[in-house]
């Protein structure tokens, strides 16, 4: 059986050492999502890449950097995808973390049981 809907996939790209009250950022949105019952994530580690600061982070390992790039991505619909923008505007990363998201509709295809 084939089920199809439309939804919004948000990305957020941070950095693997950013935090939250002292928690791994990453870790802390993925248990937020949890919690408030978002439909699911997908926490993708990048192997290299450079943000607004253009130092290149690698995992070569002649160059081994502790601060990967990590990319969340959140597939929802639109009023929960707004409800989690207002929770990142509120995030305490003690001024460190520069957050970037980007956001876009989707045709989401479930087959089976899905």
């Amino acid at each position: 059986m084939k089920e199809q809907s439309t939804a919004i996939l948000l990305r957020i790209y941070i950095g693997e050492r950013d935090k939250h009250k002292g928690q791994s950022l990453y870790e802390y949105l993925v248990h937020y999502l949890k919690v408030y019952g978002f439909a699911g994530v997908t926490v993708l580690r990048g192997i290299e890449g450079f943000g607004h600061k253009s130092k290149i982070h690698t995992a070569n390992i002649l160059e081994l950097s502790t601060d990967l790039p990590i990319i969340l991505e959140i597939v929802d619909i639109q009023e929960k995808i707004d409800e989690l923008k207002h929770t990142l505007e509120d995030l305490d990363t003690e001024g460190k973390v520069g957050v970037l998201i980007t956001e876009e509709p989707v045709k989401v295809i479930k087959y089976g049981k899905a």
